[in-house]
């Protein structure tokens, strides 16, 4: 059977990709990053990610990420939405 990965955080800078994966490897979370810009040469490698990185991690381990990032999840998620609310 093939692990399940769930949606933890969408992350709209190459830092805060680091930061987040960072955390999670740390206490032993597999990381899965989905987004076209993600790259070690991309455009976005460390600067803004215009469409965003979604962090994946297992299905089993989703709560556990969730209280290893704490409010930096809701927080980043939060200033995305005010940042395309401002592009309106």
């Amino acid at each position: 059977m093939t692990e399940q990965w769930a949606h933890l955080i969408t992350v709209y800078s190459g830092f805060d990709l680091d930061i987040v994966r960072g955390a999670l490897e740390l206490e032993h979370i597999p990381v899965l990053v989905r987004g076209e810009q993600v790259g070690m040469y991309g455009a976005g490698s460390r600067g803004p990610l215009t469409r965003g990185a979604e962090v994946l991690v297992p299905q089993t381990a989703l709560e556990r990420a969730r209280a290893i990032i704490g409010g930096e999840a809701e927080a980043a998620d939060d200033d995305a939405a005010g940042d395309q609310d401002e592009d309106d």
